[in-house]
Parts: structure tokens; C-alpha cells; sequence
């Protein structure tokens, strides 16, 4: 993790500062957060992540960035934050015959929503477009979808 000041504001007998955080993780996913230090709190200002972060992702950024930000600006870390090891930007996805089936699920579910499928599975997996539509291929190939097409 890398965390670098971006700029800071003093006013008022206070100061407020914003700082540049960039998780990369070594599936060469990443995260590069604007986040803001203000009165002892982080907050998140802007968040540009390869893949995109579910919400539960989300949720988890702050406590993700917080200990290490603390650090760098010389503030005293809240005693609740941890310091996290190394991880994923989301929980990686099962691969054989449970990956195979749960993409089924999936595409199934997204059908039922009138969803794009292939979106949704690029959505849960985090894989490309082509990975995506790699996966698909082996459900349907391993009998947990339908054909694609029915020769006659």
C-alpha cells in the first residue's frame, strides 16, 4: 500500500488533509482512494478501483486504509482498526465444478431479473467481458445451462 499527501488545508485552529492511497493487490487488481483526514476521522472522498468494488467492498475500504493513513499523517490510530494483511479487492471466486455451477446460478438469476447475464457475471466474478464469457461457456459445457443453440 502506498499513501502520499495530496494537499492540506488549515483553518480555524484545525487543519484538514487529504492524502492519495493505492492498494494493489497481486491478482494486479487496485484501489487508489482520495480519502480525507479530518478531526481525527477518515473519510473517503473519491475511488477508482480494476475491478470495481461491490458494496461490501465498500464497506471495508475505510477500515482497509485507516491504520496505514493514520501512520503516514503522524495521527494516533483508533484502537478498533486493525492492520490488515495482504488481500483480494473481493473474495476470489471458486473455480472447478462449485465456480461452474455458481456461475449457472448466476446468469440464471439475472435472466429471471431481465439483467444483462453476461453483466452480472462480470459483476460477481470481477473477470473481464472474455473471461466472463469463458466461464459461461464451461457452465453450459458442464450441463448447468442450456445449449446456446439447438441444431436441427
Amino acid at each position: 500500500m502506498s499513501v502520499w499527501p495530496a494537499w492540506e488545508v488549515r483553518e480555524s485552529g484545525g487543519a484538514t488533509a487529504w492524502y492519495t492511497v493505492r492498494l494493489a493487490f497481486p491478482d494486479r487488481a487496485w484501489v487508489e482512494v482520495l480519502a480525507v483526514l479530518s478531526d481525527g476521522a477518515v473519510s473517503i472522498e473519491d475511488v477508482r478501483a480494476q475491478p470495481a468494488l461491490s458494496l461490501i467492498d465498500l464497506t471495508v475500504l475505510a477500515d482497509w486504509i485507516e491504520g496505514p493513513l493514520f501512520e503516514v499523517c503522524g495521527g494516533e490510530e483508533p484502537e478498533e482498526a486493525g492492520h490488515p494483511g495482504p488481500r483480494r479487492a473481493r473474495p476470489a471466486w471458486p473455480r472447478g465444478t462449485e465456480g461452474r455451477w455458481l456461475v449457472a446460478q448466476e446468469y440464471r438469476a439475472a435472466q429471471e431479473e431481465g439483467v444483462d447475464p453476461v453483466l452480472a457475471i462480470m459483476d460477481a466474478t470481477g473477470h473481464s467481458r472474455r473471461r466472463s464469457l469463458r466461464l459461461i461457456a464451461q457452465a453450459r459445457d458442464a450441463g448447468y445451462l442450456t445449449p446456446r443453440h439447438v441444431k436441427r
